[in-house]
């Protein structure tokens, strides 16, 4: 990965700038964290396959959007690692007022900490982690811990999901094109492989801004490739398919 990468956030992904974001089902508060929800976090909640699952863990949960939305299409337990403060106390709250609390577990810790004590094993794994290997730092000290991988590393989430994840299991992982190439490459030193990727473009012949990346223990002649548009040509209207995947969260739709 060449040390000058930089990666630039899009319009259509910008924060939503709120101290709260409702969904139909739940509502997420967000004023103590540095990142907000944005759209591409939930398309990959949205998207991610668990209605089969019995236990899920999302590393990096930050206010608990994924926790949240992927409890709302299955019956599992869902458990939520947090390495920062203010974060920890944004998903505490969201997990303890939505309609499936009892369901929801917080772990107030680093990944490092957590896979210490972790006897599980988990059906899904996500995480939207940190991915600014080498870019400008903010003064921002929770955007800092949010956006780069110095708290958490890719080789963090995939040796914990080597040991963590069940036979048939999937990871899932949230990232920019260049960076899921990179994560890619590295998941093979771990026996995971990446089986389907879905590329999240902002607009119909628009950019690609993120990669949905779904890896498991098999290895796959092709990767399955697929493709989101999040809006069409003009830039304002959401597609069909965008629309039909946030449907059950969005109240617009």
């Amino acid at each position: 990965m060449p040390s000058q990468l930089i990666i630039t956030h899009y319009s259509f992904i910008t924060p939503v700038p709120n101290n709260y974001f409702q969904f139909k089902q739940f509502r997420i508060n967000q004023d103590l964290c540095a990142m907000k929800v944005c759209t591409d976090s939930c398309v990959f909640g949205a998207y991610v396959e668990v209605r089969q699952a019995k236990r899920i863990l999302d590393i990096g949960t930050g206010t608990g959007l994924l926790a949240l939305m992927v409890a709302q299409r299955s019956e599992a337990v869902v458990e939520a690692v947090e390495i920062n403060p203010e974060a920890q106390v944004q998903a505490a709250q969201n997990f303890t007022e939505s309609p499936r609390a009892e369901r929801l577990q917080l772990h107030p810790m680093p990944l490092q900490e957590f896979a210490k004590a972790c006897t599980q094993q988990y059906d899904v794994i996500l995480s939207n982690p940190p991915f600014f290997l080498a870019s400008l730092r903010s003064d921002n000290a929770a955007k800092n811990t949010a956006k780069h991988t110095g708290d958490l590393l890719f080789e963090d989430i995939l040796t914990f999901a080597q040991k963590h994840l069940t036979p048939e299991g999937k990871l899932y992982l949230l990232l920019p094109p260049a960076e899921g190439n990179h994560f890619a490459e590295l998941a093979k030193a771990h026996a995971l492989y990446l089986a389907e990727t879905l590329e999240v473009y902002t607009r119909t012949a628009g950019k690609c801004i993120r990669h949905i990346q779904t890896y498991t223990f098999s290895p796959t002649k092709e990767v399955n490739s697929k493709k989101l548009n999040i809006r069409e040509e003009d830039g304002t209207t959401y597609t069909a398919d965008f629309t039909a995947l946030l449907r059950d969260y969005y109240l617009n739709f």
